[in-house]
């Protein structure tokens, strides 16, 4: 995978399939700290500690289209070769958090890439799901909530392409000002 958001689109969808009716998203980019934290919590079914512990196997997958399941082993790969390191927390009807750290300045980690984007195509994908994205950089921050976009503007709101291409220009710019301060 080119970047992490590569990386966030593919947990985000395993997300999905658990059957999530609700997914945050937290990006936090610490330089002082050295540090990128990604962390992914959904509300779906949720797994055993067995189905956790062998998560990193690349032959592993709940799925019955194919054998193997890379995403998430792909994921610790590049955690761990840039530094950092992934933690899966999961219990049957509790959902999953994912959160992956990297080291920030190392120079094997990915550019984070568009998660404006990534955020935005998942959201078009799912239109049902509620999503949140929290985006922090040094002490400054910014979040964003689908149900935000639908309480304002109605429920077909995050159908409306127009509208969600807007929401992706806004995130993309208080990204960028965040980064700035």
């Amino acid at each position: 995978m080119n970047d992490l958001s590569m990386h966030i689109i593919d947990i985000v969808q395993n997300s999905i399939s658990a059957g999530a009716s609700r997914v945050v998203l937290s990006v936090d980019e610490n330089p002082d700290a050295d540090l990128l934290t990604i962390v992914i919590k959904d509300d779906g079914k949720g797994m055993t500690r067995e189905q956790v512990s062998r998560l990193s196997d690349p032959f592993f997958t709940s799925r019955t289209t194919r054998k193997v399941g890379m995403g998430v082993p792909l994921l610790i790969q590049t955690a761990r070769q840039s530094g950092g390191d992934v933690r899966i927390e999961s219990a049957p009807g509790r959902g999953t958090s994912v959160t992956a750290t990297f080291g920030y300045s190392n120079i094997d980690r990915p550019p984070l890439g568009d998660v404006a984007n990534a955020l935005m195509l998942t959201v078009a994908s799912h239109p049902e799901m509620d999503f949140t994205f929290h985006y922090r950089y040094g002490s400054a921050e910014y979040d964003f909530d689908t149900s935000d976009v639908r309480e304002v503007f109605g429920d077909d709101a995050v159908r409306n392409l127009t509208v969600l291409k807007n929401i992706e220009e806004m995130i993309k710019d208080n990204i960028r000002e965040i980064r700035k301060s």
